[in-house]
Order: C-alpha cells, then structure tokens, then sequence
C-alpha cells in the first residue's frame, strides 16, 4: 500500500488532485492511503511553495498546479 499526501489548502486545484490521484490508483488496482494536508508549516516542510503538491512514500513528487493524469498514472 502506498502512502499519498496531497499537500495543500482546499483550493479547487487541490481538490482536483486529489480526486484525480484516487481515481488513477483505484483504476490501476492500487492500494493507497490518501491523506489531505492543509497544515501549511507540514507543507512547508517538504519544500513546497506552489501547492498543491503530492507526496508518495516520504517523496515529493510534484509540486504547483493540477498533474497531468499521464504523470499521475507514472506514479503507480
């Protein structure tokens, strides 16, 4: 099972991401754990300026706008 973030305050892009990060890995037959993060001092502390961002496993993996559904798919 993989653990996701999605890092970010509640914006309609964050939102996005991370319907679109549950929707690849439900299609792929991927287990996840999706947590939403709006704590901006633990945003912060992956480095992340320009939300959202999505973190798998520890790992910052994009960071600043909605990801294209092929990078997201990538990750899984």
């Amino acid at each position: 099972m993989k653990n996701v973030k999605v890092l970010g305050s509640g914006c309609a892009n964050c939102r996005n991401t991370l319907q679109l990060v549950a929707e690849v890995a439900r299609a792929k037959g991927i287990a996840i754990q999706i947590e939403k993060i709006e704590e901006l001092r633990e945003i912060m502390s992956y480095g992340v300026l320009s939300t959202p961002g999505v973190v798998i496993d520890g790992q910052l993996v994009h960071a600043g706008g909605v990801p294209a559904r092929s990078k997201v798919e990538g990750w899984f």
